[in-house]
């Protein structure tokens, strides 16, 4: 058993490492995009936010010069915000700044190569599946979906572009976590046994814009165009500003911080989903009208979906009124853990001489190991400047773009997290169990697809 759980980690990280690799290579009409050296690479920006101004862009102007990059165009469908964000830029850039009402008027002027998409979570996939059938390369924020319909739609216009699409899972951009996905892929771990996450906030204004709600009004934007794919309803400033609060238009806590932990879940292991999610919990402390929780716990069994013998437990909690924004993510094996909260292996929680001798077995302790040289500071909030994990992830978004290489988060990321984060918001507002249907790409709860 020990040693075909570990066959299976080895073989699974091989599989998914293969996939991603086997799309580098360059077809005739993709070779004949490359953007040379000495080629400026024109930027458009979907979405004047607070992600890409207070990230996004400090991360970007990190390297844009040696690169030979810039900032030309932005879309804002808030005429406020579109007029913040074309001075904004042109301050910052040195040079005018093209403001287009919205991602039509955008493409169509043909004078852009890539984008960064910041809109709204329910938005990412459609306005990414958009940008590519536009013809330009794509970062797009996570979480990449929020319904398995905009995830497979989405996942297979972009597969069938040649355009680069990197998401916002910038952890995969990380040295630590890049040598921690090393050391369990190549076998050092043993098998996974359980993973614990968590992301504790205590905010009251998380997520909050009071005083910009105060200053949106239905004329100065377009309503419409928002809702995009979303039922019809009258105009309400809230669920324009304050989307993560707000279903349909975000799951909140599994789209917003989940998505970031699971992430590396799949890509430490190989696997693509869960088997099942439950979810407990609800709106305890902030009463302010939100409609998505504020306290979660949600239990996932990972492993092959044709042996149930083999697998492990993940448990994801978070609560935004009590906490110091300080994520955890524990792996446990039977040899001890991986730690990347101080990035270290070691045999704590192992099995020792003692407990091994009364069953006649031998001793099972991983060694003592920091996995990276320099402590690296996992950054949560957006309003944090250029921290060092998105910093180099849109660095390798721009080297990806020139080399036409896959970068570190293609979007078989993005597809897979958005399966965890569909399945756990279907187990919040169902109760059930939910399973994955993984020959339909299906998200199933009480015996059905789950629809908002």
């Amino acid at each position: 058993m020990k040693n075909s759980r570990r066959k299976f980690i080895v073989q699974s990280a091989k599989a998914v490492s293969g996939a991603y690799l086997g799309v580098v290579g360059f077809s005739a009409k993709s070779y004949a995009n490359i953007i040379g050296a000495n080629d400026r690479v024109r930027v458009g920006v979907v979405g004047f936010s607070d992600r890409f101004r207070s990230s996004h862009l400090p991360s970007f102007m990190q390297h844009n010069k040696e690169l030979n990059f810039d900032i030309v165009a932005i879309s804002d469908i808030w005429k406020l915000r579109r007029e913040e964000g074309v001075a904004y830029l042109k301050q910052k850039l040195d040079h005018d700044i093209r403001g287009a009402v919205n991602n039509d008027a955008l493409y169509d002027a043909k004078d852009i190569d890539a984008v960064f998409i910041s809109t709204a979570d329910f938005q990412h996939a459609n306005h990414a599946a958009e940008a590519v059938k536009a013809g330009v390369d794509v970062y797009c924020e996570k979480p990449f979906a929020e319904t398995m319909e905009d995830n497979r739609n989405a996942y297979k216009i972009i597969k069938a572009s040649n355009r680069i699409v990197q998401i916002g899972s910038q952890r995969r951009s990380g040295a630590n976590y890049q040598a921690a996905a090393d050391f369990i892929q190549t076998g050092k771990f043993g098998p996974i046994t359980m993973v614990e996450l968590s992301w504790n906030v205590n905010q009251p204004g998380r997520w909050r814009r009071a005083a910009l709600v105060e200053k949106c009004k239905k004329e100065d934007l377009d309503w419409n165009r928002y809702l995009m794919n979303r039922p019809y309803e009258d105009f309400d400033p809230r669920k324009y500003l304050e989307f993560r609060l707000f279903w349909p238009y975000s799951s909140g806590l599994a789209g917003q911080w989940m998505s970031h932990q699971i992430d590396t879940v799949h890509w430490f292991s190989g696997l693509q989903n869960p088997r099942s999610v439950t979810a407990n919990g609800g709106i305890y402390q902030w009463k302010d009208g939100r409609k998505n929780w504020d306290t979660i716990t949600a239990v996932f069994d990972y492993g092959p979906a044709n042996d149930p013998t083999t697998g492990f437990q993940v448990v994801f909690s978070s609560r935004m009124h009590n906490g110091d924004e300080k994520p955890t993510e524990m792996y446990y094996s039977n040899g001890g853990e991986l730690n990347l909260i101080n990035n270290t292996v070691s045999p704590k929680g192992g099995l020792n001489a003692g407990f091994a001798k009364q069953m006649n077995m031998q001793p099972n302790l991983l060694p003592e190991i920091n996995l990276t040289k320099d402590d690296v500071k996992i950054i949560a909030s957006a309003n944090t400047g250029a921290d060092p994990l998105t910093s180099s992830h849109v660095r390798n978004w721009m080297e990806c773009i020139r080399s036409r290489k896959t970068p570190n988060a293609p979007v078989e990321a993005g597809y897979q997290h958005s399966i965890a984060t569909i399945m756990t918001n279907a187990a919040v507002k169902t109760g059930a169990k939910v399973t994955f249907d993984e020959a339909k790409q299906e998200v199933m709860a009480n015996g059905k697809p789950f629809k908002y």
